[in-house]
């Protein structure tokens, strides 16, 4: 089993560039078990992570809601953004700067064969990190994604996650505000989960947060709950 994560920070992308880029990822590892199954070789199949900032875009899960977009046409070109319906699981959500966005394109079967256990490890790794910051981070029942003061009416989404998996690979991943500008989740009922708040680390802090520092703790964290080693 191969444990070893090849690190990729891609810095500012945009969005369907990196998708695309996902795929191709995701299509070498499918390939090489695809191979081994037919030829009974042992080839070890590779593992990335990628980190990206994306500008201004609305992306849509598979079982998403098309009305969970506040925005016209129109109004998405006038705002900057983009706005994409995509392979993951997961209704609509929003990326943009200062926000953390982690793409963990990995062979489950050199970890562990369980999406439930996937998902919350990646919660997980996200709850670590706010605790460093002395945020408290929770899980919300029925909600995949991390949360601030759940069961209070002030509960609030600090990280949005949704993926896909198929032949136990993963792509897609989560997304953690740091510094984004929250006024963009105005513009879409996210997650398609009405009368639930976003915040950002930022916001929380009441101060700007180095995303440099952030991106090395999730990783730390990461690499203990997967038992794996970034290069």
């Amino acid at each position: 089993m191969n444990k070893k994560i090849h690190l990729q920070d891609i810095g500012t992308k945009d969005y369907k560039s990196t998708w695309e880029y996902q795929e191709e990822l995701f299509k070498s590892i499918v390939d090489v078990k695809i191979q081994n199954r037919r030829d009974e070789t042992h080839l070890e199949t590779p593992n990335y992570f990628l980190f990206v900032e994306h500008p201004h875009v609305y992306t849509l899960g598979k079982s998403g809601d098309m009305s969970n977009l506040l925005l016209s046409e129109k109004q998405l070109e006038a705002k900057g953004a983009t706005f994409y319906k995509i392979n993951r699981g997961g209704d609509i959500t929003y990326h943009g700067p200062g926000q953390i966005v982690g793409y963990p394109i990995l062979d489950l079967e050199n970890f562990f064969t369980d999406i439930h256990k996937y998902l919350r490890f990646l919660e997980e790794a996200i709850i670590l990190t706010l605790a460093e910051y002395n945020i408290i981070g929770v899980r919300s029942e029925g909600e995949t994604g991390v949360w601030i003061d759940v069961g209070t009416p002030f509960a609030r989404k600090i990280c949005a996650m949704g993926v896909r998996a198929s032949r136990w690979v993963t792509m897609h991943g989560f997304a953690l505000n740091v510094n984004a500008d929250l006024g963009y989740f105005d513009n879409i009922i996210p997650c398609g989960i009405k009368g639930k708040a976003v915040t950002s680390m930022h916001v929380e802090l009441g101060q700007e947060v180095n995303e440099h520092e952030v991106k090395e703790k999730i990783l730390n964290h990461f690499a203990v709950l997967f038992e794996a080693q970034f290069f």
